[in-house]
């Protein structure tokens, strides 16, 4: 059973945008599906669906290293 929470991304410009925080989070682990709902100069939705509910600091830090901000989640 898969699990989906969205989480609220700020800074995000345009589509590499997107593809950077698309591809960070991608990489942690349990993760099948990455889409973003970009809100150019606002705060982006960022949906994901993984194999289990993922610890929000190890989204944080994926999204930190894709070079964006973490504003908030929900389950």
């Amino acid at each position: 059973m898969s699990t989906t929470a969205t989480y609220t991304v700020t800074g995000m410009t345009c589509g590499h945008c997107v593809s950077s925080v698309t591809e960070e989070i991608g990489k942690l682990p349990g993760v099948s599906e990455v889409a973003v709902d970009l809100v150019p100069e606002g705060a982006s939705a960022v949906t994901v669906t993984s194999a289990a509910p993922l610890a929000e600091p190890a989204v944080r830090e994926a999204v930190d290293e894709a070079g964006y901000e973490l504003a908030g989640s929900t389950a």
